[in-house]
């Protein structure tokens, strides 16, 4: 199955069981990739979460029905899967202005959130540098943290793991380990088998087979594999954003190559992270399609 159809399959299965409780792994079923890959391409293609996509189309339809229909403000607080009428009001208000009383008015606006439609739109040419290469399997030494998508606290949580780990004495205790200084890396694996929503994430740098790990880190191999090495030039954190949106949008839906949706590395040079000639790289492990 192809990038774009995939994702429409997914987007179709949401908007057929909009009035049911739905399963995040198996929207990502249709979409032929793991619940956390699946969330994780959806939120850089769409700008939003899946978990917000889900609740602004419910409301939009619960407006719809209230404005249209005779059914009672209850009835459709739990057919949209709101567990009490006062929670559906806060989240109607939140989203329309108004009360779902005053929506069965003549004359309240509503709010309108359209169904999602992928499609490839060609915007002019793009420039992206990348090759694909073979790397063997290699040592890492790392220290990592658990990480959720759940409301985008990745988006936040992933930085402060950063920060932190300047501030510490992480980043330094890695350049001490490590056999090549050229990058010190960000590894997102997939999700946890227990949980889609969250995932594992190190700040790392390679080692060797006899290195001495230090108390509160870990040593793990990141397997052989295929690998699509993206170049990504400008500061952090806006350059490798815009990158992986242009992979997500442009490469993948059109390339002879899909991820295999097992991890992806972010890999970071010594230089100032804001100068606008901050060079870095994204690798990730795909095969053909």
């Amino acid at each position: 199955m192809d990038w774009v159809t995939g994702i429409q399959h997914a987007i179709n299965y949401v908007e057929e069981h909009l009035t049911e409780k739905i399963d995040y792994d198996k929207v990502a079923e249709e979409a032929a990739c793991s619940s956390f890959y699946f969330q994780r391409i959806f939120g850089i293609l769409c700008g939003m979460t899946l978990g917000e996509y889900i609740r602004n189309r419910r409301l939009t339809l619960a407006g719809n029905e209230l404005s249209a229909t005779d059914e009672k403000v209850i009835d459709i607080a739990l057919k949209y899967g709101y567990e009490s009428p006062e929670s559906f009001t806060r989240a109607f208000i939140k989203f329309h202005g108004v009360t779902p009383s005053q929506a069965k008015k003549d004359g309240s606006k509503l709010k309108y959130f359209s169904r999602l439609s992928v499609q490839i739109t060609l915007n002019g040419g793009s420039m992206m540098n990348y090759k694909i290469i073979e790397k063997k399997a290699f040592d890492i030494i790392e220290k990592a943290e658990r990480h959720t998508v759940d409301n985008s606290e990745n988006k936040k949580s992933i930085p402060d793991f950063w920060t932190r780990s300047h501030n510490d004495g992480t980043i330094k205790k890695l350049l001490d380990a490590t056999t090549d200084k050229t990058y010190i890396f960000g590894v997102c694996y997939g999700n946890l088998p227990e949980n889609a929503r969250t995932f594992d994430y190190s700040i790392a740098a390679k080692c060797s087979e006899n290195t001495i790990v230090p108390e509160g880190f870990r040593k793990n191999t990141i397997p052989a594999r295929t690998w699509a090495v993206f170049e990504c030039k400008g500061a952090m954190p806006d350059a490798i954003q815009e990158m992986w949106h242009k992979i997500v949008s442009e490469f993948f839906p059109a390339s002879d190559y899909q991820p295999t949706y097992e991890m992806d590395i972010e890999a970071y040079t010594e230089g100032n992270m804001s100068s606008p000639d901050y060079r870095s790289e994204i690798w990730i492990p795909v095969m053909k399609k």
